[in-house]
């Protein structure tokens, strides 16, 4: 409860502040902003893990939404019911098992030295993203857009913030309409941000 109010906190904080300080543009051309690329490759955990089982959620994620940024770490996002199961599919493809996160999950090694974080959910919306994913080029699982706003705003790390206005200034309206609904079934509290972050994001790409 603490931590959510702190988390919120800083979320207006951070936006306020954006807001105040923002001009419009980036510094980048509207080209490159609307440019989404996948020129980083990743392992491929579909020789690993079933359909269904994940999603990448994280850095890797926001490259089908934004214009990609290097990121060393792979993230993906499981249900906690399927967590021995993943586990047990990561420790036959050889994984090592490094230790815990912070948060509900672990951090493990691939054969090819990937670093590989394994995020455990038992939110209500975790079905629907599993079974609901986008797909990079290659074939991966990629979270939706609402869904990795979500994670991104519950998490409220500067990085994160920065990242879902970035998103959403680039989405399209039925995107954003899609976004506003999943933010209002399941964090309705932060329904005002997100409307903050929509006019951050726009003032971005405008005059870019």
């Amino acid at each position: 409860m603490v931590l959510g109010m702190v988390r919120a906190d800083f979320r207006r904080c951070f936006i306020e502040l954006a807001l105040k300080r923002v001009k419009p543009g980036s510094g980048s051309g509207l080209a490159l902003l609307q440019r989404r690329t996948w020129v980083h490759t990743v392992s491929d955990l579909n020789q690993i893990l079933l359909p269904g089982l994940f999603v990448i959620v994280g850095g890797v994620a926001t490259r089908m939404y934004m214009p990609e940024r290097s990121t060393l770490d792979l993230d993906i996002l499981i249900s906690m019911q399927e967590t021995s199961t993943v586990y047990a599919l990561l420790e036959k493809a050889s994984a090592i098992r490094i230790g815990e996160l912070g948060i509900p999950g672990s951090q493990w090694q691939l054969v090819d030295g990937t670093s590989l974080d394994v995020l455990i959910s038992e939110a209500d919306w975790i079905s629907t993203a599993l079974a609901q994913p986008n797909y990079s080029p290659d074939g991966l699982p990629v979270i939706a857009l609402p869904y990795l706003v979500l994670m991104k705003i519950q998490a409220s790390r500067a990085q994160d913030l920065a990242d879902v206005s970035r998103m959403l200034g680039g989405a399209g309206e039925e995107e954003l309409e899609k976004i506003r609904q999943v933010i209002q079934m399941y964090f309705p509290e932060a329904l005002e941000d997100v409307e903050s972050l929509i006019v951050l994001g726009r003032l971005e790409y405008e005059n870019s």
